[in-house]
C-alpha cells in the first residue's frame, strides 16, 4: 500500500524510525526520516502536524508514506506528535508551551550523519501552520516555509463553530481566551515573522479552515514585502485528496529551489 500510494522508491531508499525525545523535560513522542544513502549531506525539514489531541496523530503506516516522500527527495525530517498525544507526557497546549516540542527537534540534526544541520525548512498542515508560524517567530533560521491549509487567524477559526469555541475555552478558560488566541494568530504577528520564501497552499473548497485564512495572511505578507505563494486549487478540500499531485508537485519544488 505504500508503495501504490507514494511510490515504491519510499520503501527501497528512505528509513523512518519512530522516535521519543526530551522537550522541556518530557518525554515526547514523534519521527525521524532520512535516505539510506549516507554518501552526502541532506537539508532538514520539520514537519508539523494538524489535529489537536490524538486526533490528527500520525500512525506508523501514515509516517511511512509523508515522511518517506519527503525523504525520497533528499530530505531529512523530523516531526512530532507534540506533548500529551500519542503516548507522550504532559498536556497538548495547542500553541502554548507545545511550540518547544518542535523547536527541541533540531538538536535531534546532531545525530542523523547525512543531516546537513545549517539548511532548514519547516512544514505545518492545518493546525501545524499555526505552529509553524509560532516556530518561526522563535527561530528565524529556516530557509523556506510551505503551509497547507493553514490556521493564520485563530480567534476567527474558534469562533467558526460552538464546538470549537468550547474546546478553546476549555483548554485556555474564558477570561485568558481572546487574548490567547489573539497571541497563536499569525495574522497578528506579521511583521515578526522572517523573510523567508512562504508557500501557502489551501483548496479553494476547504469547509475546515477556511481559504480565507491564507488569502488574507497574502495580503498582509503583501504589505510586509514577505516573499510568497499563494495556490488555491480547485475542488480542494482541508486534505487535497483531489489535488495531491498538484500539492506534492508545488511542495517538492520549493525545497528544490529554496532549500538546496
Amino acid at each position: 500500500m505504500i508503495a501504490s500510494g507514494w511510490g515504491k522508491e519510499i520503501i527501497e531508499n528512505t528509513v523512518v524510525e519512530r522516535i521519543t525525545y526530551q522537550s522541556d523535560g518530557l518525554k515526547v513522542k514523534g519521527y525521524i526520516a532520512y535516505p539510506k544513502d549516507n554518501s552526502k549531506k541532506y537539508p532538514c525539514v520539520i514537519w508539523c502536524r494538524g489535529g489537536a489531541g490524538n486526533k490528527g496523530a500520525i500512525d506508523s503506516f501514515t509516517a511511512r508514506g509523508i515522511y518517506g516522500q519527503l525523504a525520497s527527495w533528499g530530505y531529512c525530517v523530523f516531526a512530532s506528535q507534540y506533548r500529551g498525544n500519542a503516548r507522550s507526557e504532559g498536556k497538548d497546549e495547542v500553541g502554548g508551551s507545545d511550540v518547544n516540542d518542535i523547536l527541541n527537534l533540531i538538536p535531534l540534526a546532531d545525530e542523523i550523519p547525512q543531516a546537513n544541520v545549517k539548511l532548514w525548512g519547516i512544514e505545518g498542515w492545518s493546525r501545524g501552520g499555526m505552529m509553524t508560524f509560532l516556530t518561526l517567530r522563535n527561530n528565524p533560521n529556516f530557509k523556506c516555509a510551505v503551509l497547507v491549509g493553514a490556521i493564520s487567524n485563530v480567534a476567527e477559526y474558534a469562533k467558526s463553530n460552538s464546538k470549537l469555541k468550547s474546546y478553546y475555552e476549555n483548554l485556555i478558560g474564558k477570561e485568558r481566551l481572546e487574548k490567547e488566541l489573539n497571541k497563536r494568530s499569525a495574522i497578528n504577528f506579521v511583521s515578526e515573522l522572517p523573510k523567508i520564501p512562504y508557500l501557502l497552499i489551501h483548496g479553494a473548497e476547504d469547509e475546515t479552515v477556511s481559504p480565507n485564512q491564507s488569502i488574507k495572511l497574502a495580503k498582509k505578507f503583501d504589505e510586509y514585502e514577505i516573499p510568497h505563494q499563494l495556490v488555491l486549487p480547485k475542488n480542494g478540500d482541508h486534505f487535497l485528496r483531489k489535488n495531491r499531485k498538484e500539492s506534492d508537485e508545488l511542495r517538492r519544488e520549493w525545497y528544490e529551489k529554496y532549500l538546496k
